[in-house]
């Protein structure tokens, strides 16, 4: 069970950082604000950045579903997902919580002042409901990781 679980988990983050800049997903997201901060180049280049370590660890999970993962994936998917959760947490959750950035809070007013967001305002930001649930998912990824 929690093979699968990690494979979702896994699959979820995949799906979220190849699109979530790409196609419209409601007030989860809003392409044109992300747009209107980064060129179409620097998207493309962040997009594959971000989003190709964890495809391959994907796919690999896949090639060894039901049989345990050699020592190699373990260490690409525990690495990657930690420097996914460091990056979160750097550029998320310390300014929010801890200390301001006003350039990093404009900025992210522009690119996710319209999309939904649960938590109040602080230190000029608010982590918006799509990046709290990849949040989420990143830490439950890790955790999953540690138990298993």
């Amino acid at each position: 069970m929690a093979e699968i679980v990690l494979v979702l988990l896994q699959a979820f983050q995949v799906l979220f950082l190849w699109v979530h800049d790409w196609i419209p997903l409601g007030r989860l997201n809003d392409v044109a604000a992300v747009r209107s901060q980064d060129t179409r180049s620097r998207l493309v280049v962040v997009t594959l950045i971000q989003s190709v370590p964890f495809t391959i660890g994907l796919l690999y999970s896949l090639v060894y579903f039901r049989r345990p993962y050699p020592h190699w994936l373990r260490y690409w998917i525990s690495i990657s997902y930690g420097l996914l959760l460091f990056g979160q947490l750097r550029a998320w959750w310390l300014p929010y919580l801890f200390r301001a950035e006003p350039d990093r809070a404009a900025r992210y007013r522009i690119m996710f002042g319209n999309t939904h967001s649960f938590l109040p305002q602080r230190h000029g930001l608010v982590p918006n409901t799509a990046h709290i649930v990849l949040h989420l998912s990143t830490a439950a990824t890790l955790i999953l990781l540690l138990v298993s």
